[in-house]
């Protein structure tokens, strides 16, 4: 037995608060570590002891082994959970635990180097039988046992020729999406190794690539394996993830609607005989990409925990965690492979930072109001808590909505509803998108793949462009403006009004981008009911509303006798509200004479977000054409091109590669050619 009493966390957010949550189940003491962005962060409250190990980029905090040994060593910690991302999957990093006499909560360094490189561990399933997608892994693929300049961009390309279009682009080293890039057209072959390849280097600090054929809207079926000191290996079920942006996992479930029992045991098998061949210890995942036929090929193994592991924790009646630590001290397996059973189905997904109308571009900022429902069949695994910030140099998830039921459409329908009932302000969301995806004809019926998103999403205006606000959130945004001019507190849970509001009194406001004008008039001001006017959409609508309660941050109303409700958070100019699908951020634009017509491009190209510039395309006095890159910003562990917004020519840069920027400061100014 390896006795241990107090364990590191390795990580941040909400994979480092769920594992201090069941390590003191356990009785282990637990020690934090953290940089300088997560001085207030949750996971740093939530355990015994907190270690700062540096400023706030990855590099130089979360990435640094030497500094997370020196935690453990400071704190006392004889473990460290690494979680998953930063050194989850880092061989050396377990091997550094062990020369330093810390047990590693995890596999064995060799199994960490075997499988967490796609091309090493491609080879080894097809010594060990298990299906591969045909591909190029590099020369040893050939057998002359030498690597070669395999990574030539030339090389690259014929190779992927040779395979035969469409084909995949992975970062040998990666995951999560990064480094990753599907292409169809030979000319697109270039700039997708190279932006693939920058993108792994960045992520891994490996820019290692390998080529697959692709495997045309598949399902992406993962397999959770277990295995202990003592040689036994099991599968818990299975987690369909095919529904994926951008590689990267929206929406997982468990069990897949896809897999009947014998396909099951025919991929449980496969992912245990995965596992065997490396001497594997501990959590892991194999993951299958399944096409319409039903043949299933390796993808790639995870050795670390996954993002998505509670569902698994749903429907087996399990904790993963406390499974890992047990089997960490050398006990044995607490199920056999007959007595696992499946109950009920449970469906995750994935909250993050990022705004939907505009391509999903990760945000910025404060939490203003975070909120969650706390009912039987939902769970939420979280890190923020109000008065944190959500900085650029993390990944962008927030937390994970999970929802258990009877059958997929209970599970479906609790995760809708817990859905809608969490607030959160300050920063934009992906909540409506992810309401959308649930709600979808095609996921209702089980039949997405991972095509789902692009397929039936892409073209959504709802999604990918600002929409209009709706006649009830303009009211409400026009109701929460009125509060923000009050500066008394609510005396008694009640509103102490103006009385002045006789004559009509005109409020300009806009929500993201679309412009509204307001006519308020009291009409019973002791009684807090009110005539509004709303000229919006080129229409024009009137209202009677009457404001019931102002208390906390949550607003009660009546708008031509429907009684609503709606949460709200207000930031200087600024005012968030909550809507039933999403945020909608309003400023007071009484003052200000604009039009949409005047959101036309006007080449004033601007960071999106916090980051930091890692390429300047273009040179001053150069031409461009409208939709042409010429900068890339990496932000949030992502790489996000910045395109010229009319044809022109370039007049100023204003940065350099290396920089780090703001988000709305202006890079680069185009001079019109009109």
């Amino acid at each position: 037995m390896t006795v241990f009493s107090k364990i590191l966390i390795a990580n941040r957010g909400e994979i480092a608060a769920r594992v201090i949550k069941t390590a003191c189940k356990l009785g282990y003491r637990t020690v934090a570590v953290y940089s300088e962005a997560d001085s207030n962060s949750l996971h740093s409250q939530l355990a015994d002891e907190a270690v700062c190990i540096g400023p706030s980029p990855v590099g130089q905090s979360y990435l640094v082994a030497e500094k997370i040994i020196a935690a453990a060593k400071k704190s006392g910690a004889d473990a460290i959970h690494p979680g998953y991302g930063f050194l989850s999957e880092n061989a050396d990093f377990a091997q550094l635990c062990i020369d330093n006499h810390i047990t590693f909560i995890g596999p064995s360094p060799h199994a960490i180097e075997l499988m967490g490189s796609k091309r090493l561990s491609k080879i080894a399933m097809m010594k060990a039988g298990v299906p591969c997608i045909p591909g190029f892994l590099g020369n040893e693929v050939l057998g002359d046992g030498a690597l070669g300049n395999h990574q030539d961009p030339q090389l690259l390309t014929a190779e992927a020729m040779k395979i035969g279009l469409p084909v995949m682009i992975k970062a040998s080293a990666g995951g999560g999406g990064r480094g990753m890039r599907l292409v169809f057209k030979e000319s697109e072959l270039a700039e997708n190794i190279k932006s693939a390849k920058s993108e792994a280097e960045s992520a891994f600090g490996n820019g290692e690539l390998i080529l697959e054929k692709a495997v045309v809207e598949p399902r992406h079926i993962e397999i959770q394996i277990f295995a202990d000191q003592q040689g036994n290996t099991i599968y818990l079920g299975e987690r369909d993830c095919s529904i994926q942006r951008r590689h990267q996992k929206v929406v997982e479930e468990a069990p897949s609607p896809a897999l009947n029992e014998s396909l099951r045991q025919r991929m449980g098998k496969a992912a245990v005989n995965a596992a065997k061949s490396c001497q594997y210890v501990g959590a892991g995942t194999v993951e299958f990409l399944l096409d319409g036929n039903n043949n299933f090929y390796f993808l790639e193994m995870n050795t670390r925990l996954q993002v998505e592991h509670p569902v698994t924790e749903m429907i087996t009646g399990t904790d993963l965690v406390e499974w890992q630590l047990r089997i960490a001290s050398g006990e044995d397996l607490p199920l056999t492979q007959e007595q696992v059973q499946l109950n009920g189905h449970a469906i995750e997904v994935r909250l993050y930072a990022e705004d939907p109308s505009k391509r999903f571009t990760p945000q910025t900022g404060p939490v203003l109001q975070w909120s969650f429902p706390t009912r039987e069949g939902v769970r939420i695994d979280h890190g923020i808590s109000e008065g944190s910030n959500i900085s650029p140099y993390y990944d962008p998830m927030l937390a994970k909505i999970i929802a258990h039921g009877k059958d997929r459409h209970e599970a479906n329908r609790r995760l809708i509803s817990a859905l809608k009932d969490t607030v959160l302000l300050g920063v934009n969301t992906n909540k409506e998108f992810l309401i959308h995806v649930l709600s979808h004809p095609s996921f209702k019926a089980g039949e997405a793949t991972t095509a789902f998103i692009e397929k039936q999403f892409d073209g959504d205006a709802t999604l990918q462009t600002n929409s209009p606000p709706s006649i009830d959130c303009a009211i409400a945004g026009t109701l929460i403006h009125i509060l923000s001019q009050q500066n008394n507190s609510p005396i008694d849970n009640f509103i102490s009004w103006r009385t002045d509001i006789i004559t009509p009194t005109t409020i300009k406001l806009t929500i993201d981008d679309y412009h509204y004008v307001v006519q308020l008039k009291a009409l019973i001001a002791s009684e807090n009911k009110y005539c509004v006017t709303v000229e919006l959409n080129q229409s024009t609508s009137e209202h009677n509303i009457q404001i019931l309660y102002w208390d906390n941050g949550v607003c009660t109303y009546l708008v031509d006798n429907l009684r609503q409700r709606i949460n709200y958070a207000i930031d200087g100019e600024n005012i968030s509200i909550d809507t039933s699908l999403g945020n909608r951020t309003f400023c007071n634009a009484t003052q200000v004479s604009k039009t949409n017509s005047d959101l036309a491009g006007d080449g004033i190209i601007k960071a999106p977000m916090d980051g930091a510039l890692i390429e300047i395309n273009v040179k001053t006095g150069e031409k461009v054409k409208k939709g042409q890159t010429v900068a890339r910003l990496e932000a949030m562990k992502m790489e996000h091109p910045l395109k010229a917004d009319i044809d022109g020519t370039i007049e100023t840069i204003s940065g350099s590669v290396g920089d780090q920027v703001k988000n709305k400061q202006c890079i680069i100014v185009i001079d019109s050619e009109a």
